[in-house]
């Protein structure tokens, strides 16, 4: 990151930058921060028995009245789904489950028993979000907003840290990054690799925005065996597996973060027709290939320019 004004902290099983344009804020917008997170966490996390996701999960067909905060997550996430064709589908939970991710990632065993089947992904047209906050959803479907939600809590944490404090914000929730309030003058850098927890040696390139977001997806890390099969958290609702993609990591610039998300995930899923689709989208992104060659797309500024 390009701003001096930072501090460094643990969640969601990983790590938050936040990075401030004035020095003295920066103690009250990481508590700014972290209040935003815990909500969001406390209302979308699938690895604590006391959130809502949790109880709406086990609701068992029932229509459940949610806070604004999962009501405003699930709409996200429906709304990722739509512009992505399905492509990115928060009715993956069960499949997510199967293939082993069903604790924080740290907590994920490196091998185990294959899974004995394939769940099928019910759709995200099955789900609905009433204006009074209700989510309906068959029973048995289950939700992950992994795909969404923790770029969404980047955005609305660097917006409501910025409004209270009138200063620019960066924050940075592993892969996620969304920037609020005026810019530093050289605006934000922000660095890309394969982890987010790259050091500075690993950090493959930089790329400078002032306003939006960038997304990172990849399957680099979150990756685990299951008997003979290598799999990991990018579920193809297609198949109900692991996305088969000839990209191993996938950046993508947006107006917001969970913009970037959506498309750096869905390009994963797509494949090798992931450059035009985000073309057509006028999304700038970096794509780099399993082989680790670089393609540049819709004016990202990068190796190798389509």
């Amino acid at each position: 990151m390009g701003a001096v004004n930072r501090v460094r902290f643990a969640i969601f099983g990983g790590e938050a930058t936040v990075a401030v344009t004035e020095p003295g804020a920066l103690t009250e917008a990481q508590w700014i921060v972290q209040d935003e997170l815990d909500v969001v966490d406390k209302a979308c996390s699938r690895f604590r028995a006391d959130s809502e996701l949790v109880a709406l999960n086990g609701a068992a067909g029932r229509p459940v009245r949610v806070s604004a905060a999962l009501s405003q997550a699930v709409s996200v996430a429906l709304r990722g789904a739509a512009l992505t064709d399905g492509d990115v589908d928060p009715t993956v939970g069960e499949a997510v489950r199967i293939l082993g991710y069903d604790r924080d990632f740290a907590a994920v065993g490196a091998s185990g028993r294959a899974g004995v089947r394939i769940a099928r992904i019910p759709g995200w047209r099955c789900v609905s979000v009433g204006e009074d906050s209700s989510v309906r959803m068959p029973a048995g479907v289950q939700l992950d907003l992994g795909a969404t939600a923790k770029a969404w809590a980047a955005d609305i944490a660097a917006a409501r840290a910025a409004s209270v404090l009138g200063c620019g914000v960066l924050v940075s929730l592993g892969g996620d990054v969304s920037v609020a309030g005026p810019a530093p003058r050289s605006g934000w850098n922000v660095g890309l690799a394969d982890w987010h927890g790259a050091a500075d040696p690993d950090v493959a390139a930089m790329v400078t925005i002032d306003s939006g977001g960038v997304a990172t997806s990849s399957t680099s890390v979150r990756r685990w065996r299951r008997g003979a099969d290598t799999v990991h958290h990018i579920v193809d609702p297609r198949t109900g597996r692991s996305a088969e993609s000839p990209w191993r990591t996938v950046t993508v610039a947006a107006g917001s973060c969970v913009d970037a998300n959506i498309a750096s995930t869905a390009a994963m899923v797509r494949g090798a027709r992931a450059p035009d689709w985000l073309i057509k989208r006028c999304l700038p992104a970096r794509l780099v290939a399993v082989s680790g060659e670089v393609v540049s797309v819709g004016g990202w500024p990068g190796e190798s320019a389509t």
